[in-house]
């Protein structure tokens, strides 16, 4: 148990770097309805306000397409922390901007760090974590994101009471302190054993898995000589059959994954909720419904609060169940919301507001607008929004492991851009055709999930090729060839001797934890 209190300990602290994202969607959607925002920034609409929502999403492609080789020549741990410098140069100038040029600077620098951080957390995390918990620990990330929307949006609803400039420039200068944390706090923790035995470094990986499995760091414990073989075996396996990483991405063996893990990506933007919890404001107003500053921020609640099942029993339900079903319950939100946008809705008479279609006098429709609003974000939050970082980091190689989840995490980012820019103007040209898009969107998703995406739970990470390659109808859950948990045979036969483990001690090796 003390060993798995290491990876739930490293694992939640190194998911600050998740929160920094959460930051970030509450950064504009706490501030876009704020009359000092607003007055400071010349009150931008549609495009204008497009673009500086989109600038993080730009910079956040460039930083995810560099994690590759950024994560595989410097370590996780290393590149993390060079995102938190990245991250608080962004928002010191985001936090002194003086207009929009400079704003959308800020956030384009700040979302390099989003891009390395999204993509290299989850590959960290499931690169210490034991198979049996891996679901719950990359959870962590998708659970930091929320609470860091929560914590922000409510430190910019505090201070939108200030008549100043304050009122945005304190919330987005307080961003900084999370990434400090993160980047000083990442000295004392280990690299990940898998990035040690890519660069053969074998003697530390020995003494982080033992440092991560037991209480007393033994190397000779049996589940630690277990887990260090096959880890082993995976990766001498892999530099054996291919001479380039890039070569072998786009192989006929891992192409497949390569696209399934960026259509997962891509596929949690088209559901329409990250967007979405960016112009909540917008909607909320354009629905009639009163104080819609105070009411998003009780989204932010049901964000956090809808993690925690999914924390807990993502690695029962399994990943394909999630994804389904959150595919047609988040469509069903979206169709009711469009529904009675249309049904009740009229053109909105104020030309210079972000939207154009308006609910007036109709209490039972805005309410149920909002209730489909908040059903919407729990919905997300138990289903897209933790599989859609953990499945990219299950599927692929340790070779090729940080170049296709920066892949998929840059499809990611891309759609991320592409939305967050088009949003308001679809605000003000189709309003309510919107949201049946989305619902069409989570549709799509639903079909392409039941026939395309295997289910990995509780399998390990070097069970990956058997499970795409075993032939068997997806919605059958994967069983390891002659065993059903080979990780613990392989260990009981370490324990009797039938094993040689011999060569694992060819040099003496201190059992000391790493930095």
């Amino acid at each position: 148990m003390a060993g798995f209190l290491n990876v739930y300990t490293i694992s939640l602290f190194v998911a600050i770097g998740g929160s920094l994202f959460g930051f970030d969607i509450a950064s504009i959607s706490g501030v876009v309805g704020t009359e000092q925002y607003m007055k400071f920034y010349g009150n931008p609409l549609g495009v204008t306000q497009g673009a500086i929502t989109g600038a993080m999403a730009i910079g956040s492609v460039i930083g995810a397409l560099s994690s590759s080789f950024v994560g595989d020549k410097f370590s996780r741990r290393k590149s993390i922390q060079a995102g938190t410098v990245l991250w608080c140069i962004g928002a010191t100038i985001q936090a002194t901007s003086n207009g929009i040029p400079m704003l959308i600077a800020g956030r384009a620098i700040a979302g390099l760090c989003i891009g390395l951080t999204s993509a290299l957390v989850p590959i960290y995390q499931s690169e210490i974590a034991p198979r049996k918990i891996r679901g719950r620990i990359i959870t962590f990330q998708c659970l930091a994101i929320t609470s860091g929307s929560l914590i922000q949006y409510y430190i910019e609803y505090a201070c939108s009471f200030i008549n100043s400039e304050a009122a945005f420039r304190i919330p987005w200068a307080l961003q900084i302190i999370p990434a400090i944390i993160l980047l000083i706090g990442l000295f004392w923790f280990p690299y990940s054993p898998r990035w040690l035995a890519s660069v053969d470094r074998w003697d530390e990986v020995l003494r982080v898995i033992a440092f991560l499995r037991t209480s007393n760091k033994d190397t000779n414990d049996p589940r630690v000589l277990a887990e260090f073989r096959e880890i082993e075996e995976q990766v001498r396996s892999e530099y054996e059959e291919s001479s380039n990483s890039y070569r072998e991405l786009f192989s006929k063996k891992i192409r497949k994954r390569l696209f399934l893990s960026m259509a997962v990506q891509v596929w949690s933007q088209l559901s329409g909720m990250n967007v979405m919890m960016y112009y909540t404001v917008y909607v909320l107003q354009s629905a009639g419904i009163a104080h819609a500053r105070l009411l998003v921020s009780f989204q932010f609640v049901i964000d956090v609060i809808m993690t925690i099942p999914c924390l807990v029993w993502t690695d029962k339900w399994g990943r394909r169940p999630s994804l389904l079903v959150g595919s047609i319950f988040m469509a069903l939100w979206f169709y009711i919301i469009g529904g009675l946008l249309v049904r009740y809705g009229q053109p909105n008479p104020v030309t210079n507001q972000p939207y154009t279609w308006v609910i007036v006098g109709h209490r039972a429709a805005s309410g149920t607008i909002l209730a489909c609003a908040y059903l919407a974000v729990g919905t997300f939050a138990l289903g897209w929004a933790p599989i859609s970082w953990l499945y990219p980091t299950e599927v692929s190689p340790v070779r090729v492991r940080a170049k296709s989840v920066a892949l998929a995490t840059a499809a990611n980012w891309t759609a991320n851009f592409a939305l967050g820019f088009a949003v308001p103007p679809m605000l003000r040209s189709i309003s309510w055709r919107m949201f049946f898009i989305f619902g069409s969107f989570n549709i799509a998703a639903f079909v392409h999930v039941l026939f395309a995406l295997p289910e990995t739970k509780q399998r390990t990470l070097e069970e990956m090729d058997e499970i795409f390659e075993h032939g068997e109808l997806l919605w059958k859950t994967f069983v390891a060839k002659g065993d059903t948990d080979r990780l613990d045979k392989l260990a009981k036969e370490i324990e009797m001797g039938t094993v040689d483990v011999s060569r694992l001690f060819e040099s003496r090796m201190q059992t000391t934890t790493p930095g």
